[in-house]
This record gives structure tokens, sequence and C-alpha cells, in this order.
């Protein structure tokens, strides 16, 4: 058999269901390579053995007693230190939090734990998921396994390293700005934000200003589409409610959509201007050629709002930092960013954050009528390579490390302004510095509730120009 940190969660389910491989065999593979690699790519923030074991003996009960089987039985699936697990460290990539432990699971976690997951750890994430860097003072900083002295973005850095490196085949994160296309394009994965609603915050969260959902960082657009479909359900008082796929999410990837209108959009968004790599523009170039070559017409697009405009999402972003509860006492733990972030959200006034949602609510209806004619929005996923590790974080200035965020990741944002899903696919190869790094593109919807049709055309473009899906181990 393959390697068991080789198989897809799809394929690696598979063998647990037929008894070719054991979920206790899986568990102690799994946890012996996240000690072994984790630490080197910077992905666990804790490792919970204990109760992934836990786990993996109920699991070899279930296949025992037979009957109906959730779709994930022994699949190892990590949690990002953003969201709760009952029992296990919940420090969110903070040392104000540090030694904090979750009360609860979160909705997420309990949607893992129903679909059979081990839960073998928590990921590394930034202080309270804010930059696009996973840099922070409690834990290792994430890398990309491709070239280890490089970020593995974030904020969901520890997920993709981890599934990257070979440790994992699948890990949870969330998406307030990009955060989990922003990682998996670093990493070379596969990173779906669905449509504000489609995954509930329920039963313990609530949606807020609507920017950040959940979803999952895989190899394989399969992967991931099967993962939405345990994840998508909803919990009741949900505050957005979607209709659900034609079938499953999953049977959609068998479904290529048919002569798409797609618009291509290289200029920034966020800022008026910002260094482009050629890697990144080579990897639209790739697309468009796959997409052509399918039938679909493609044609350039324009910005549907200002940078001007797009400063609107900036209130939503530093209240919400603020909103954390911290005690006053630990405010001095915090990094400068965070800080930063927090005090300039001292600066509004109810009045302001008011504004800011019905402006973000207007630049939804304004991207509307520019992309009408439109089924697709294709952009790079970044503007450059990742940074090498301490080169965006700027403790001394934190209005410059903002800037350079913005010019790193101009693209991402917009869609969870908008609202609708957005993935991001490894298409794409290129040496940087003498390595060869993986280079994703985006494939934004303009509407909501579009997934089906973004992974439809996501799997399209991995069947006909297959990217690689076996581990990176660090060097």
């Amino acid at each position: 058999m393959t390697e068991i940190h080789e198989l897809s969660a799809l394929d690696l389910a598979a063998a647990v269901r037929s008894g070719e491989v054991g979920p206790d065999d899986v568990v102690e593979h799994t946890l012996d390579r996240a000690e072994r690699l984790g630490p080197a790519v910077g992905a666990f923030a804790h490792l919970t053995p204990e109760l992934a074991r836990e786990q993996a003996a109920d699991a070899t009960g279930r296949l025992r007693e037979g009957g109906e089987l959730p779709p994930f039985l022994g699949v190892p699936v990590p949690v990002k230190d953003l969201t709760m697990v009952a029992g296990q460290p919940f420090e969110a990539g903070s040392a104000a939090f540090r030694g904090y432990v979750a009360p609860a699971d979160d909705g997420v976690t309990i949607r893992l734990r129903e679909a059979g997951t081990l839960m073998v750890g928590k990921t590394t994430t930034p202080e309270l998921g804010l930059p696009p860097y996973t840099e922070p003072d409690v834990a290792p900083p994430a890398r990309t396994p491709w070239d280890p002295r490089r970020s593995a973005g974030g904020s969901s850095g520890g997920a993709a390293a981890a599934v990257a490196a070979g440790i994992v085949p699948a890990a949870h994160g969330s998406d307030g700005g990009g955060s989990i296309r922003i990682p998996a394009s670093a990493c070379g994965l596969v990173g779906l934000k669905p449509s504000r609603g489609r995954v509930s915050k329920g039963p313990l969260g609530v949606d807020g200003a609507g920017l950040t959902v959940d979803g999952v960082v895989t190899r394989t657009v399969r992967d991931t589409a099967a993962f939405l479909d345990v994840l998508s359900r909803p919990w009741p008082g949900d505050h957005y409610r979607l209709a659900g796929p034609r079938d499953t999410f999953l049977a959609a990837c068998d479904r290529p959509p048919q002569q798409l209108q797609v618009g291509v959009l290289t200029q920034p968004v966020n800022v008026h201007e910002a260094p482009i790599h050629p890697s990144s523009l080579a990897a639209v170039d790739r697309a468009v050629r796959l997409l052509e070559a399918m039938g679909h017409e493609v044609t350039t697009t324009q910005v549907p709002f200002s940078p001007e405009e797009w400063d609107s999402f900036a209130p939503l972003w530093s209240v919400g930092a603020l909103s954390v509860p911290i005690a006053p006492d630990r405010e001095e733990l915090l990094v400068p960013l965070t800080r930063a972030m927090r005090e300039r959200g001292r600066s509004f006034s109810g009045l302001d954050y008011a504004t800011a949602v019905s402006a973000v609510q207007q630049l939804a209806r304004k991207a509307a009528a520019v992309w009408a004619d439109l089924d697709v929005v294709l952009t790079p996923a970044l503007a450059t390579p990742p940074p090498f590790i301490g080169q965006m974080r700027n403790d001394e200035d934190p209005v410059a490390d903002f800037e350079a965020q913005k010019a790193f990741t101009p693209w991402t944002s917009p869609w969870n302004m908008l609202g609708a899903p957005a993935i991001a696919v490894p298409l794409h190869r290129a040496e940087v510095d003498g390595v060869v790094l993986p280079v994703g593109v985006q494939l934004g919807a303009t509407r909501t509730g579009e997934e089906e049709l973004l992974l439809g055309l996501a799997a399209a473009l991995e069947e006909a120009d297959p990217w690689p899906t076996a581990p990176v181990e660090p060097a």
C-alpha cells in the first residue's frame, strides 16, 4: 500500500473502512511524523496525542461493530488554534492567552468529530489570526516545506505546513481576509473560502461582520469538496442560511461547468500599485491557456472598487481585533501589530463601525454590477512568493507591516467583503532564488452560493494539469 502520509483524505478514509490500515496505525504514524517533522515547519502550537489515541480507539470499535460509518473515520485532521477543542489548549497564537484551556467544542470541531476525524493537534496561527504570515511569539514560525526559509503564509499557516509536509492529509483553517487561500498558495495546496453563511458559526459563535468563514486546506480538490459536505451542515438560529448543493459538493467535482465567462484581473484591488512577481503572472497565463482549451471565454476585467473604497474594510478588521476579550493587565503581552490594530479600533465610534458595515455591503453591490457578465474572476493568489521568515513582520513599524501585508495579498480580502466563495489552486511552479516553489491562482465566484461551480472548475483544472500531491518533507 502507498504510505499512509501519501494518501489523500478520501483515500485514507477508504483504506480505513476496508481494513487495509487501522486507526491505531494511522494515529501512531501521524503522531510520529508530527513530532519529527512538525517543529521544522512550525506546524503545531500543541499536539494532542491522548485525545487522538482515544478517538482512534473509538474508531476501531466502530469498525468492529459495523453499520454506517462517518465519512472520515480514522483520518487525522488538526484544528487551528483560533478554534476551541474542549479540554485542550486555546491560545490563539498569543502570550495573552497562554495556559487557557477551551471549555467546550466550537461547532466546526463538533462537525469534524462527527465525521470521525482524529484531532492530533492545534495548528499554529499568528496572534488572533491577524496577519498573512504565521510568526507568533508563543510558537515557532510556520514555514512552507518547499523552502523552509520562507513563510507558510497565514493565518492558517500551521495548518498548511502540516498538510504540505505530509503530516496530515487535511487541516482545519479559517479565512477572514485570505487566511485559507494565502497559506494554500504558499504551500502548494487547495484552499477554499466558502460563501458567507455556508459554514455556520454555531452553536456558540455568531457571524458579526460576516467576514470570516471556516474551511480546510488539502492537497486535492475532491478532499476540499468532501470536507465542505461535512462542515456545511447548519445549526439552529443561523443568521445566514444558503441552499445546499444539488446532491453533494463532492459530486460537483464530476460536473465540469460549461462555457463560463471568466474575467482576468491582475491589477491590485486594495492598493494602487504593488510589485507583482513574474511567477504570479505566469500562473495566471497558465490558467488562461487551460480555461480557453476547455472552451471557456476569457477576457480582461477591471477592479470593482478603488483602494480608498477598500479601506472601508479596515474598521471592521481593527474593531474585530479590539473585540477579542483581553484583560487590561495582559494587553502588554500582545505583539505590536495587534496592539496597534486594537488602538486603531478604539478610534472608531459606533457610527463609524455602522458606516463601515454599510460601505462594505455597498461595495458588494458595486462589484456585482461591474462583474455582472462574469461567472468567475481569475487572479493571482499572491502578488509575490511568500516572504522569508521575519521579512514582513515589523514590530518597529506596525503601519508599514500592514501595508506590506496589503501588497502581498491584493486580491484575497475582496471576496471576504463580497461574501462569495473563492478557491486557490496550486497550478504553477517556478524557480525562485534557486528553489522551485508552488504558485497559486485564485478563482473567485461573482455570486454567493457558487461553490459547486468553483469545485467543478477547479477539479477540471486539476485533471487537465495535475499538480504535485506527494508530501514535501522539510529539509
